[in-house]
């Protein structure tokens, strides 16, 4: 199938999964002037499936142990039911959490499972990980990237993490530390000595800390990668979290673009995100510049060059090439969705259904 979309500053062409030269004939063209096309969005930080549970605990913490061990006391009513939820369905939620905000890469900082190479929506990276130091104890895991909670919050515990790492000979450029809230002087000097990275996720940080990563680790040549983490503690989605780090601004828009595109490609080793032909066909349409849009802004979101997420406009479109999508609601956000493969969970509800949700559950 061979699909042309159009928007203000040229024309991308689609062809089994790639990006072709946009010439010749084709089965659709989608006019999307008015708008920008653009490479999907790379999540460096997820929990997929622990975002169907909502924010839980009573912060401030002083570090994210002390945050781990009172929701075990304090919310083991609301943990108990969500862990009721079918897996595959918990995991769904976060892939659709994501295609719906133009995600179309996401980390997921856990075991890799294997749903994800059955007809899962998204593109899940596969990268090591480990929990944190204080979890998972040093990590004994060969080669590179790898992604790490780090300094994970705001006390002398959370500081000595990055003398730890560096004591065991892990910090070095393979290394892609998550949150870094709690690095001192000194660790922040090691961290940039190193050539590490820095995946941030600002609103889980202000939620759990009251204050995110130090400022001055935004300087001296740390990349820097983005991620939303899940919604135990996250504000919402990767757009969400686009908009509470501009609004910081330790980042210009530049390098807040390269944190979900570019040097987050190439720190997770990835293939660059780019609309060049022989790239992959993941991208999304955007009616509002990136820093500035939220889900509502997302047109369209194409992974491997399958739609996933659309606008209800270009439904009519869609539909004929794309047989069983349906339109869904998420909140208050109506979009059409399609999957290769309808899932047991009642992945898709009907858009005119009282309550419809994109990734709700027959719980068992």
């Amino acid at each position: 199938m061979r699909l042309l979309i159009i928007d203000d500053y040229g024309r991308v062409a689609i062809e089994d999964g790639l990006i072709v030269v946009p010439d010749g004939s084709f089965d659709a063209t989608l006019d999307y002037r008015g708008t920008r096309v653009r490479p999907g969005l790379i999540n460096a930080h997820d929990h997929l499936h622990r975002n169907h549970y909502g924010r839980l605990g009573t912060p401030p913490y002083a570090n994210a142990y002390r945050w781990a061990e009172d929701i075990q006391q304090s919310c083991a009513g609301k943990i108990a039911l969500g862990r009721l939820w079918p897996r595959r369905a918990a995991l769904l939620e976060g892939a659709w959490k994501n295609l719906f905000a133009g995600v179309t890469t996401v980390v997921h900082h856990d075991p890799w499972e294997g749903d994800f190479g059955r007809d899962f929506p998204i593109r899940v990276a596969r990268v090591a990980s480990a929990d944190s130091l204080g979890m998972s104890g040093v990590p004994k895991i060969a080669g590179a990237p790898l992604a790490l909670h780090v300094a994970e919050g705001v006390d002398r515990a959370a500081a000595e993490e990055v003398r730890i790492l560096d004591c065991a000979g892990l910090l070095g450029p393979g290394l892609i530390g998550v949150h870094g809230v709690g690095m001192d002087a000194d660790g922040m000097a090691r961290w940039r000595a190193a050539g590490a990275a820095l995946c941030w996720c600002p609103s889980s940080n202000l939620f759990l800390f009251g204050r995110t990563a130090p400022a001055e680790l935004f300087v001296g040549g740390v990349d820097i990668l983005l991620g939303s983490d899940s919604l135990l503690t996250g504000a919402g989605d990767l757009l969400d979290e686009l908009l509470v780090a501009r609004r910081l601004g330790l980042l210009s828009d530049e390098r807040l673009d390269a944190a979900v595109g570019t040097t987050a490609a190439m720190r997770l080793g990835l293939p660059p995100p780019d609309l060049i032909p022989g790239s992959l066909a993941d991208l999304i349409v955007l009616s509002r510049p990136l820093g500035e849009a939220a889900a509502a802004d997302v047109e369209l979101v194409m992974v491997g060059g399958q739609p996933r997420v659309a606008s209800p406009e270009l439904a009519a479109a869609l539909a004929p090439l794309f047989p069983g999508g349906r339109l869904v609601l998420r909140g208050a956000l109506r979009r059409w969705v399609w999957a290769e493969i309808r899932d047991e969970t009642d992945l898709h509800r009907d858009a005119d259904e009282p309550g419809a949700l994109v990734a709700t559950s027959r719980r068992h």
